[in-house]
């Protein structure tokens, strides 16, 4: 378990790089976040802080990744999102963010940290098509700050009862289920709209 072996500082350098680095968003943001309230309410030796402050540092490290993710994407992501495909980056990845941008505009660094992968790239994206620096980080502190605390204060709120303790696996798993849902029909979606354009 990552929080058990790396604590609060681990856990902060992986909330840091789900939003806003390129290799970043593969990790599993939406369920640490839950674990660690989660954890913060049952087990209180694996992350020994209150609540307000565990939101605190989650908070600022999320808002540091995407701000580094605009940074990033600001200045070298154009090449960056459009290097050759490898196993481990998609150009379909750059087009469901694109697709998501097209429809919901600055939203979607609110919409977007609710889903994988579109919560890495969005920050990226937004620096690449020059997004002005105060629309981007009123979204992305209002993001944030929504993000985690609605997840991580669920996680502890849930943490009180005996039933959520002793099913923390089968939840683990439908956080996944949901959010990789969500992100495949996002995708399906966007290329049945780019077909009936094409025709």
């Amino acid at each position: 378990m990552i929080i058990h072996y790396g604590g609060l500082a681990l856990l902060l350098v992986i909330i840091f790089a789900e939003n806003g680095l390129i290799i970043g968003f593969f990790l599993p943001g939406d369920s640490l976040l839950f674990l660690s309230g989660l954890i913060c309410a049952t087990q209180p030796e694996l992350l020994d802080v209150p609540i307000e402050m565990l939101m605190l540092y989650l908070f600022l490290s999320a808002s540091a990744g995407s701000t580094f993710g605009y940074w990033f994407g600001r200045h070298f992501g154009k090449r960056a999102l459009e290097r050759k495909e490898t196993w481990l980056f998609k150009k379909k990845y750059v087009d469901v963010t694109t697709d998501f941008y097209h429809r919901h505009g600055g939203k979607t660094l609110i919409l977007g940290r609710y889903l994988p992968i579109i919560r890495t790239f969005a920050p990226i994206l937004a620096g690449v098509i020059q997004v002005e620096f105060k629309s981007f980080m009123f979204y992305n502190l209002l993001g944030g700050a929504m993000w985690i605390g609605t997840i991580a204060s669920a996680g502890y709120f849930l943490g009180q009862f005996e039933i959520v303790k002793n099913h923390i696996d089968l939840i683990i798993l439908g956080f996944v289920v949901v959010t990789t849902a969500i992100l495949v029909n996002t995708y399906f979606r966007q290329k049945r709209r780019k077909q009936k354009e094409q025709s």
